[in-house]
C-alpha cells in the first residue's frame, strides 16, 4: 500500500511563500485531514502532492515514486479531485468520467462499465447524460470524486470534497470515505468544514502561513456547555463556581463557561452538582479539531477567543483552583 510522505517541501510565488515549510505523513488505511485557516498554503500543498505543481525545494513521496522526477507513475497511484470540477463542461457525466478512464488506458468497454458503477456509487446515475455545465455544485463535486476514483487509485487527494453537498450526500461521503480508508487507501482530504472532518479523519494536518504546525498546540482554557432543566442557567452556574456574571456566557438558554485544565472541569462539575443543580448537559462547546484549529489563530496562550456561540464571552483561570 502507498502513504504520502512530505519533507520540508516549500513553494513560493514570487515574494508569496505559498509553502514555507511543509513536513507530514498520510498513512494506508486512514483518513487524514488537512486543516488551516483560508490562505495556509493547503491547495498549493495537495497541487504539489498531485504532480501538478513542482516544489522549490523539500521531497515529496506518494509510495516509493517521486512525483516531481516521475509524475506518471504518481498519477497512476493518485486520484485527485480538486475543489472545482475543472475541463469538459460540454461533456454529459458520464462521458466525463468515461474519458477519465480512457486517460488512463483504460478501454472502451472497461471505462464504460466503470463510470456506469461510479455514477451509481456517488448518486449521479439520474444525471448521466445531463451535460457538467449545467449541474449544480453538489453534483459537480459528485462528478469530481468519480473522476477521482476512476482508476482506483491507491492515494486519494480530496480538496473541499464536501462542499455543496447536502446533508445526506455529506453522509454518504463520510461513510465511502471510510471505507476507501478501511480498503487500505490512503486518503487526505482538505476541508473547511471542520464538523464534517471531525467525524471522518483518524489524523491531522494543521497548516499555518505555509507551515505544517504541532497538532498537539491546544489552547490555555476550553469552554464547556451546561444546561440546564431549569431556566437562568448562566445566573445558577455563576452562583454555583463563585463566578462574576460576565464570566458566564450564555448560549440559546445553555450557560458557556472557560475551565483552564483538566482538573479545573472535574471540580467545576463537582461544584454545579454540589450545589444541587439540574445538569441536563455538561460538555465541551467544540470538538477537540475545532479546539485546535481556534489555538491557531489565536497562539497567545494568555488570549482566549470568544465562545463559539452566545453574545458572552467567558474567562476563568480553573474553576476550584
Amino acid at each position: 500500500m502507498s502513504g504520502i510522505v512530505a519533507e520540508n517541501v516549500r513553494r513560493s510565488f514570487g515574494q508569496v511563500h505559498a509553502v514555507a515549510d511543509a513536513s507530514f505523513q498520510a498513512h494506508p488505511g486512514r483518513v487524514t485531514g488537512l486543516v488551516g485557516p483560508n490562505g495556509a498554503g493547503k491547495t498549493t500543498l495537495l497541487l504539489m502532492l498531485a504532480s501538478l505543481l513542482a516544489p522549490d525545494d523539500g521531497s515529496i513521496r506518494i509510495g516509493d515514486v517521486d512525483p516531481v522526477a516521475d509524475p506518471g507513475s504518481a498519477r497512476r497511484l493518485l486520484g485527485w479531485m480538486p475543489d472545482a470540477l475543472g475541463a469538459w463542461p460540454s461533456l454529459t457525466a458520464r462521458e466525463s468520467i468515461v474519458t477519465t478512464a480512457r486517460l488512463h488506458d483504460m478501454s472502451s468497454a472497461d471505462a464504460a462499465a466503470r463510470a456506469d458503477e461510479l455514477l451509481e456509487v456517488v448518486g449521479l446515475a439520474d444525471h448521466a447524460k445531463s451535460p457538467a455545465r449545467v449541474l449544480s455544485r453538489g453534483q459537480k463535486q459528485k462528478l469530481g470524486l468519480a473522476r477521482a476514483l476512476v482508476h482506483d487509485p491507491q492515494v486519494l487527494l480530496l480538496d473541499e470534497p464536501a462542499s455543496g453537498l447536502d446533508p445526506e450526500a455529506r453522509v454518504q461521503l463520510r461513510i465511502m470515505l471510510r471505507g476507501l480508508a478501511a480498503q487500505g487507501k490512503t486518503v487526505l482530504i482538505s476541508s473547511h468544514v471542520l464538523s464534517e472532518l471531525e467525524e471522518v479523519i483518524d489524523d491531522a494536518v494543521f497548516m499555518v502561513a505555509g507551515s505544517v504546525v504541532d497538532p498537539s498546540v491546544t489552547r490555555a482554557q476550553r469552554a464547556y456547555r451546561v444546561r440546564l432543566a431549569t431556566a437562568e442557567a448562566a445566573a445558577s452556574v455563576s452562583a454555583a463556581l463563585g463566578l462574576p456574571a460576565d464570566q458566564v456566557g450564555d448560549d440559546r438558554g445553555a450557560a458557556l463557561v472557560s475551565f483552564s485544565d483538566d482538573e479545573g472541569v472535574v471540580e467545576g462539575l463537582r461544584r454545579l452538582v454540589g450545589a444541587g443543580l439540574p445538569v441536563l448537559e455538561f460538555a465541551p462547546a467544540q470538538s477537540a479539531l475545532e479546539e485546535s484549529f481556534l489555538a491557531l489563530q489565536h497562539p497567545d496562550p494568555g488570549v482566549a477567543p470568544p465562545p463559539p456561540a452566545g453574545p458572552a464571552g467567558t474567562a476563568q483561570e480553573g474553576a476550584g483552583s
